[in-house]
């Protein structure tokens, strides 16, 4: 007890509006029903917890979290409480104290497989019940990055971090009530690499929405899996595995709106990925929720976590993934404004993508980074410039031009994208009647992707459309956006466009 209010777990308690009572009993309740009928809590207890800082034994605090995650209608964990995990958390230097990380970032290793399975398994109850509730904060990008630099860059080390034990296949308590731990085999993983490009290549055709609960619900498995301790070779390749679905969770949570589940997937998929070993799939994981800071008008938290995730990724980096985060980095400066930065950054991109054409083979989660997506990345970039340089406009056309080339079949999100980056500049560039055709092209295309990112480039276009207003032609199309809008999909609750 540390005599100190809990504010994170007093705020969430107001957020919810029960009062201490009511709670009480709906802890002894749930408790029940999750398998402890011996559990009693009462009004004082309740009160202790929030208002003196005392943490609750196990299995309060999942109680607490399953309760407040029905009620609120968003993910919530034990850390988000405010309770810290027993176990050998605190025997790790790098993984701090609540008073010097309050955010619980980094966490130790033992404790990844436990809050990836516990945020897995009430991410898929919300599904269950069809609540999709956004309520919850992103945290800011320096933030996370400064929690995480230190870790990041530490060597880590799976045997010393690992539970002590005296046989090899060991169940540890992160698997229990969510997934029967048991050991895995080499075929097994490579069923679980295979089902992880069949979910990888379905979302790169036909966004997030559709597959989002297959792959939580994989990951949730994967987590379980975790909990039992394999040999190295076994472990780090599920460790690889968790982050790849990690990243694809988060990717897919971000395509339709769901933007703090979408964080909270990345840095997820950053530990699993830095604890398999693997600091460039770490470092791409935070690329990740950069991208998604870009995308909600927040570049400076992007940067603050595209220079992590570079420094991060170490010396084994290939060429090729340098340049994919180069382009993301040129994309935050563009929309800060900084056409000298994203120019520079850009050139760099382009050498080092150019380096490793006939270097290694890339992993498998850069492989759909080729050159459309090179392009793609450009075309965007420049585009975005064009909200302040409108000279950059013509740029933006001759890369969004050579993407809608060499774009790949099955790649249909990103060609809608590109539809859209040409239009947007071709409208900014003066040339209505060539934005015209290119935008009908994405409004065909629209509905065969359950992508919300794809609506949201579509209202920055019609905004741009405002200037041609009283052309009978672009009013046409006014008109078609307008009733395609009218029927895009809904937001989640406490998300804006």
């Amino acid at each position: 007890m540390s005599g100190e209010p809990n504010t994170r777990l007093s705020d969430l308690f107001g957020l919810a509006g029960w009062s201490k009572g009511e709670l009480a009993r709906l802890v002894n309740r749930q408790a029940a029903a999750m398998g402890h009928p011996q559990l009693s809590t009462d009004t004082s207890r309740v009160r202790r917890w929030i208002d003196m800082g005392e943490t609750p034994r196990d299995p309060v605090p999942r109680v607490l979290a399953a309760l407040f995650t029905e009620r609120l209608g968003r993910v919530v964990t034990i850390e988000d409480l405010g309770f810290v995990r027993t176990g050998r958390a605190r025997k790790r230097r790098d993984a701090g104290t609540t008073e010097d990380n309050p955010g619980a970032l980094p966490w130790a290793p033992e404790q990844t497989a436990a809050v990836l399975t516990e945020f897995t398994g009430m991410d898929l109850m919300l599904n269950r019940r069809g609540l999709v509730g956004a309520g919850a904060a992103l945290t800011a990008g320096s933030a996370l990055s400064s929690a995480m630099h230190d870790w990041l860059h530490a060597d880590p080390v799976l045997s010393a971090d690992a539970p002590a034990t005296a046989e090899p296949l060991r169940a540890d308590q992160a698997g229990f009530d969510r997934y029967e731990a048991a050991p895995v085999g080499s075929q097994e993983i490579d069923a679980l690499e295979r089902s992880v490009e069949v979910f990888r290549a379905w979302d790169a055709a036909r966004g997030g929405g559709l597959q989002r609960k297959a792959v939580v619900g994989q990951l949730n498995e994967v987590g379980g899996m975790l909990a039992y301790r394999h040999p190295d070779s076994i472990q780090r390749r599920l460790w690889g595995v968790a982050a790849n679905l990690a990243v694809l969770a988060g990717w897919m949570s971000h395509d339709v709106g769901l933007e703090p589940t979408a964080q909270k997937y990345f840095v997820i998929a950053t530990h699993a990925a830095r604890e398999g070993g693997d600091r460039p799939r770490a470092g791409e994981a935070l690329s990740r929720a950069a991208r998604q800071m870009v995308h909600l008008g927040r570049p400076d938290d992007a940067l603050d976590l595209m220079k992590l995730a570079s420094s991060g990724s170490g010396e084994q980096a290939l060429p090729r993934t340098r340049a994919m985060l180069r382009t993301i980095e040129a994309w935050a400066e563009a929309a800060m404004g900084d056409g000298k930065a994203m120019r520079r950054t850009l050139g760099e991109a382009e050498e080092l993508f150019v380096s490793d054409r006939d270097g290694d083979e890339p992993p498998s989660w850069m492989e759909l980074f080729d050159e459309a997506d090179l392009h793609g990345m450009e075309a965007l970039a420049y585009r975005t410039l064009a909200d302040h340089d409108p000279a950059a406009a013509g740029t933006a056309r001759k890369h969004a031009k050579k993407a809608l080339d060499l774009r790949a079949q099955g790649r249909k999100r990103s060609t809608i994208f590109d539809y859209l980056s040409m239009a947007s500049a071709c409208f900014i560039s003066d040339d209505p009647e060539e934005a015209d055709r290119y935008a009908r092209l994405a409004l065909v295309s629209m509905g065969e992707t359950s992508s919300h990112r794809t609506w949201d480039r579509l209202r920055e276009m019609y905004r741009l459309t405002g200037r041609y207003a009283g052309t009978a032609e672009v009013d046409d199309l006014r008109d078609d956006m307008a009733q395609a809008l009218s029927k895009a999909p809904s937001r989640p609750r406490g998300v804006r466009a």
